[in-house]
């Protein structure tokens, strides 16, 4: 069996991707799998990290609001869509499956006009605008959220299976990585990420929290600062007086590769509201402070964070209340109130579908041609 599939952009994209691509292969040792997507999204560093063979087309996102600075973006939407129709020919996959982003226009545009069957998935409470489109060309719409659906065409045939999350974030074991981290019984882990970029405005609200924490030995913190800020922001913590050797309970890193590690051994996640991150930290039955991104398309984070944050499983602090210092205030009203932090993790675990993924795989396999 061969398989296309196609992502990309953000780890929002790619990590449920590749959560399906490790599926199939468990479910059909003899399938062969082509990741396509793009030279500059995050795809391209973790998909072959992952061992998938990866291709790319040229694409360029959309503006929604400048719509005359789309001629070059057309353009190359163009060449991208003829690049993924000589790809999908000549892998001649039996199916062709979407996880979102704006590469997977030209790739499941021209698996469709080949007679392809394409399956998608969607991330978000609020779906983008390239699955909604892609809709009407696919066997079937695999949804996160229940109130996606009504973003979507009534021609579109929906399902709700929640995100696939990869094996490694379920199958991580908390206790050896907790060792591994060198974290005793009674510290509290709290695992700070600001999406697979990072956030400037997250990164700037926790210096007077790493302050606090500094003097606390029953708390350890982890903060992925992205790499683009990660220089910067480390002389900002030495300008505190922090001292990231004398004050080992604090830990400061660009990225992190084994997240599911992290997480495993987390007590407590700060974060953007990314459908694919929500998910992982769902799955792992953890309490959150969840900031959306706010630029994200249709708002559509502090849609998935408000979903999560109804049914007790996180906080919600907007990115605009973080410069009056929402988050410290928040974090430290939490860290002070255990049974509160006990009843978000229940509540988390009661949402988190570690079934999706068998869900997704089984209804691919049943679309192939």
């Amino acid at each position: 069996m061969r398989i296309i599939i196609t992502g990309g952009g953000t780890g929002g994209h790619v990590y449920p991707a590749l959560a399906i691509a490790r599926g199939l292969q468990e479910v059909r040792p003899d399938v062969e799998i082509q990741y396509i997507g793009t030279s500059r999204g995050l795809e391209a560093d973790v998909v072959p990290r992952a061992g998938l063979n990866f291709k790319t087309v040229t694409v360029k996102g959309l503006e929604r609001r400048k719509f005359w600075r789309n001629i070059p973006a057309l353009a190359k939407l163009s060449k991208g869509f003829i690049e993924a129709w000589f790809l999908v020919r000549r892998f001649n996959p039996d199916i062709v499956v979407g996880s979102g982003g704006y590469v997977c226009a030209p790739v499941c545009f021209a698996a469709a006009l080949q007679g392809i069957p394409v399956v998608l998935h969607e991330q978000n409470a609020v779906p983008g605008i390239t699955n909604r489109l892609l809709s009407n060309l696919a066997r079937l719409v695999c949804l996160t959220f229940e109130e996606a659906a009504n973003h979507f065409s009534r021609r579109a045939k929906l399902i709700t299976t929640g995100l696939p999350v990869r094996p490694e974030i379920l199958n991580a074991d908390r206790e050896t990585n907790r060792e591994r981290l060198g974290l005793n019984k009674n510290q509290l882990f709290i695992v700070v990420v600001g999406g697979s970029q990072g956030a400037k405005s997250i990164n700037q609200a926790m210096l007077p929290i790493l302050n606090e924490m500094k003097t606390r030995n029953d708390i350890s913190v982890l903060h992925v600062t992205g790499r683009r800020d990660y220089e910067a922001y480390l002389d900002k913590v030495q300008a505190l007086g922090i001292d990231l050797a004398e004050h080992g309970n604090i830990t400061i890193k660009p990225y992190v590769y084994d997240m599911e590690n992290a997480l495993a051994a987390a007590d407590l996640v700060i974060g953007r509201a990314g459908a694919s991150f929500l998910a992982e930290i769902l799955a792992r039955g953890l309490p959150s402070i969840l900031i959306p991104y706010p630029y994200a398309a249709a708002n559509h984070q502090e849609f998935n964070a408000r979903a999560v944050a109804k049914k007790g499983a996180a906080l919600l602090v907007l990115d605009r209340e973080l410069k009056a210092g929402r988050l410290y205030k928040s974090l430290l009203e939490l860290l002070d109130d255990k049974k509160r932090l006990k009843s978000m993790g229940m509540a988390a675990s009661k949402l988190g579908r570690p079934d999706a993924l068998s869900i997704i795989v089984e209804k691919i396999l049943s679309e192939a041609k």
